[in-house]
């Protein structure tokens, strides 16, 4: 599996994810601009020593990153209305998350509203951190895996 970060703006979220995607054997994908140095102090700090482990790599455009796949893959977005449980999950599935700021740009929703997947919430509440966010996705994944490990 991927996790894709879609512009990521706070570096201890990422090196959360970063241990998450460790500790599961899955590949993170970060799409630039970054609100942050992949050298900030935080960034590592909150990833501790997990990134040797992980494969991350950069893209500059998410959208032409996805026309270019062949493998499923689900936007989390507290505006959807499919629950994320709802949907298949092969070890080739890549999970996508918007930026802790601004979420995900409409074009994505506008292009690929199938894709879109929701963590439930109580209503008013604005919404999950996203390192929780990840997390609650990726094991979800993984689960339906029976927690098989692809590395």
């Amino acid at each position: 599996m991927k996790v894709i970060l879609y512009q990521p703006q706070i570096p201890q979220n990422a090196g959360n994810i970063v241990r998450t995607c460790a500790v599961t054997g899955c590949d993170l994908v970060m799409v630039h601009p970054l609100g942050f140095s992949v050298a900030d102090r935080w960034l590592k700090r909150a990833g501790l020593d997990y990134w040797e482990g992980v494969n991350v790599s950069f893209v500059d455009d998410l959208a032409v990153y996805l026309a270019q796949q062949t493998t499923p893959f689900y936007f989390f977005s507290s505006h959807a209305t499919k629950l994320y449980t709802d949907v298949p999950y092969t070890k080739d599935t890549q999970l996508i998350f918007g930026s802790e700021t601004q979420g995900l740009d409409p074009f994505f929703a506008e292009k690929w509203p199938d894709h879109f997947v929701t963590v439930p919430m109580i209503a008013g509440v604005r919404c999950l951190n996203l390192a929780t966010t990840v997390g609650i996705g990726v094991y979800e994944a993984w689960r339906q895996q029976q927690f098989i490990q692809s590395i």
